[in-house]
């Protein structure tokens, strides 16, 4: 349980294991709408998924505030970044959790993304690097690349 008292559902570990052993690319994920539970929102059809249509999914990410109004929504994502190394020795893959709360976004759901992300984090293990991401640059591919890579990508 995170510091918001929220839970994360035990397919969300299951859908991690699948990605862990690449037959899913991305699994993006929300808090359910009574903001109790941490669910999966959407994943990739399989490993080879386009990184743009995940960009995409992030962008346009709506939430329901307390008052009913739908609004630009936080997510967590994991993402396994595959790249090649400049060496020319071979290519690497990364799994990465992605923080998205864009600066638009509700206070609110902002502060419960915010307490609960560590309820999510502990429950995948695997992830090699954690990136917050308040704007779409921020999301940009070979932005995320450069930083996963620490600059050994071709």
């Amino acid at each position: 349980m995170s510091q918001s008292g929220v839970q994360v559902d035990p397919e969300c570990r299951r859908a991690f294991d699948k990605l862990m052993s690449r037959q899913l690319r991305y699994i993006i994920y929300k808090l359910s709408d009574d903001f109790k539970e941490i669910v999966i929102e959407s994943t990739s059809e399989g490993p080879t998924e386009n990184y743009d249509e995940f960009r995409e999914k992030l962008v346009n990410a709506q939430t329901k505030s307390a008052t009913g109004a739908i609004t630009k929504g936080p997510r967590y994502a994991v993402y396994d970044f595959e790249y090649k190394l400049a060496s020319g020795e071979g290519s690497r893959n990364k799994v990465t959790f992605i923080a998205w709360s864009p600066d638009d976004a509700g206070i609110k759901s902002k502060m419960v993304y915010a307490s609960s992300k560590e309820a999510l984090k502990r429950s995948l293990s695997g992830i090699a690097v954690e990136l917050q991401a308040n704007e779409t640059d921020d999301i940009e591919y070979e932005q995320i690349i450069k930083t996963v890579s620490k600059g050994t990508a071709a």
